[in-house]
């Protein structure tokens, strides 16, 4: 059945490639007869081109002869596109109901479904275990029912599902990662704001963004459903924490040793352009009309600014966030020599992170491996 299925998306992306040139033809040897009585597939076609179900109209007869005319328009060949057929659908869809921006950020549970890893331990008072200096928020280990299986495991487990292209887009990805700087999106009820600032956030190289007290409306969820692609399905790739109130989110970040830079307009901003982004910094935005909010001034380290050369004083907050992000990439790069900076280990638990995160048939992978280890384990006792 999957086979039939994938044969019919090629047929479609073969023939979109082509412009057809729908001619009616006495001389059937150089053209092909249809009944359309009886042919199924000629109806999404008619009805998604106006000019053949004109034509159809034109031609009220029961079958219709039509050739191809060449194009000279440019085309993958069939092996890439079986290529990405196989990487982009069949069982490593995303489940597009479920994992929407919109979804995520008005359902908190949720989120936390997304990183698969175990995470770090949080202490009596609150504050979670971390590395002196350093923060990273993943351990070497998936919980699998009564057993953990590690990074190299999951490794294991998942290469046989995952195409070699896609592994290796998967090293190029973690290889380019960082947690030393991340986003802070504070009020935001557009929607289409936060997943730009999503979607900016993982092609930037930011692991890590979160989101303060989100405005679920009914209008901000209109808009969002009018910019639902916008985020490209970044939210899946990205670890989004979710925080109910500026100072909680802001006490967390602190304790894990970021500063805190808001961004604001006034004569004690720093213009970003004269700033250390080496030093683990959080970047925080506003609200699309109100901006920062007076208490995220007041909590925050530091205020900032991108200097502004025309006759508006601000930018659209998603954009605004890209330049803030990729000054920042540029910035350690400089500095540095790069803007991914995790150790070895790191790249290897977040690489088995993305691997868990690649299908929703991940997990009862995993489950089956380890499943399989133990089952061994007990053979050889």
């Amino acid at each position: 059945m999957s086979a039939m299925t994938a044969c019919k998306t090629l047929v479609r992306i073969s023939i979109s490639s082509l412009e057809l040139s729908l001619v009616c033809n006495p001389r059937t040897f150089h053209s092909i007869s249809i009944p359309l009585s009886n042919h199924p597939s000629l109806s999404p076609i008619s009805s998604s081109s106006p000019r053949f179900a004109s034509l159809l109209l034109s031609n009220p007869a029961s079958s219709i002869s039509f050739r191809l005319a060449r194009h000279k328009l440019h085309s993958r060949p069939y092996a890439r596109v079986a290529e990405s057929f196989a990487i982009e659908t069949t069982d490593f869809a995303d489940d597009t109901d479920r994992d929407t921006v919109e979804h995520l950020l008005t359902n908190a549970d949720d989120v936390g479904r997304l990183m698969k890893m175990e995470r770090r331990s949080v202490m009596d008072d609150g504050r979670e275990l971390i590395q002196p200096n350093r923060w990273f928020p993943y351990l070497d280990k998936f919980k699998t029912g009564t057993t953990f299986l590690s990074s190299s495991e999951i490794l294991e487990a998942m290469d046989p599902y995952i195409m070699e292209v896609r592994k290796e887009r998967f090293k190029n990805v973690v290889r380019s990662r960082s947690y030393s700087v991340c986003l802070v999106v504070e009020g935001l009820c557009d929607f289409g704001n936060v997943s730009a600032a999503f979607r900016s956030a993982d092609a930037l190289g930011f692991q890590s963004v979160h989101v303060v007290s989100c405005d679920s409306s009914k209008r901000c969820n209109q808009m969002y459903r009018d910019n639902r692609h916008v985020s490209m399905g970044a939210e899946k790739w990205l670890d989004i924490e979710l925080w109910t109130s500026t100072k909680e989110c802001f006490d967390v970040l602190k304790s894990r040793g970021y500063r805190i830079a808001t961004t604001h307009v006034g004569m004690d901003a720093v213009s970003i352009y004269d700033m250390d982004w080496t030093c683990p910094t959080a970047i925080v935005v506003g609200n699309e009309n109100r901006g920062i909010s007076g208490e995220a001034l007041e909590l925050s380290d530091m205020h900032c600014s991108i200097p502004m050369k025309g006759m508006v004083d601000s930018f659209n907050v998603s954009v605004a966030a890209g330049i803030l992000m990729h000054h920042a990439v540029c910035d350690r790069t400089s500095r540095l020599g790069g803007h991914g900076d995790l150790t070895m280990e790191e790249s290897q638990i977040l690489h088995a992170e993305f691997s868990l995160r690649h299908s929703k048939s991940a997990i009862s992978i995993a489950n089956e491996f380890a499943k399989r280890k133990a089952d061994s384990h007990v053979s050889k006792l």
